[in-house]
């Protein structure tokens, strides 16, 4: 059965944020360095409100938020990453792992701490379902220059992202509006879009539709393929799910890291 996908955004964030001191804190399951982007440092945090069936994460993690992870503080989610990032002389920062936006307070909290540390890029990896739901989200978003965001479409149009996420349709429009949202608000943002289940025409119509929001988006267009870990090639036999290429994890294109 279908599910909303912002009801469980908004469902999740119960589970997996919890307040303390004006503060809000997040769950989290590890924190790394990872070889993306040329070498960023990575928060891995818990929940996401989509259930995608070509998931890197665990199955524990993807479908039990509530048994998996500690509490971090804003301050404390920001040492960690700053410490990472000086040990490998990284610039880059990132939550990743499940969905970044929910905990929006946990999140601009994250920023304020990571803003006053000179010289780092945040790449804000997210489906943009919040986001698209409401706009000023994206406003709260653009006051922080040293933010990119990167809004990760789950296929190319609505039948697509119901084949791959078994939510309602409807969520892939609201990743569109998430791009529509911040490109008015002044964010700086590209989307990334999951082709290895596309076809060419389908593709060629959702360069279209991100051309007719605005140019920069159809010509920034980052293609993400199928990695092809062990569990996500069982959840993909589960639900049938074909696919035109993959790569496995040890032999990820450059072109793609």
């Amino acid at each position: 059965m279908e599910y909303d996908p912002a009801e469980r955004h908004r469902a999740l964030e119960k589970l997996v944020t919890k307040d303390l001191d004006n503060k809000q804190l997040k769950k989290y399951y590890r924190f790394r360095s990872d070889r993306w982007y040329g070498g960023i440092a990575t928060a891995d945090a818990v929940g996401c409100g989509l259930l995608c069936r070509f998931c890197w994460v665990s199955d524990r993690v993807l479908h039990k938020p509530s048994e998996v992870g500690t509490f971090y503080s804003p301050s404390d989610v920001a040492h960690q990453l700053l410490s990472i990032a000086e040990r490998k002389s990284f610039n880059q920062l990132r939550v990743s792992g499940g969905e970044p936006t929910i905990g929006r307070r946990h999140l601009l909290q994250l920023l304020d701490e990571l803003e006053l540390s000179r010289g780092y890029k945040f790449i804000l990896e997210t489906n943009g379902i919040l986001i698209g739901g409401d706009s000023s989200y994206a406003e709260d978003l653009s006051r922080y220059r040293f933010l990119h965001v990167r809004v990760s479409l789950k296929g190319c149009n609505e039948d697509e992202f119901v084949r791959l996420t078994g939510a309602r349709p409807e969520g892939f429009s609201l990743q569109l509006e998430a791009l529509q949202n911040m490109i008015e608000a002044g964010v700086i943002c590209h989307p990334a879009v999951m082709r290895s289940f596309s076809t060419e025409e389908s593709y060629s119509r959702l360069i279209e539709k991100l051309g007719g929001i605005d140019s920069s988006l159809a010509q920034e267009v980052e293609i993400e393929e199928l990695i092809l870990y062990g569990h996500v090639a069982g959840r993909l036999r589960k639900y049938g799910l074909r696919y035109q290429n993959s790569h496995q994890p040890d032999n990820v294109p450059p072109q793609l890291i």
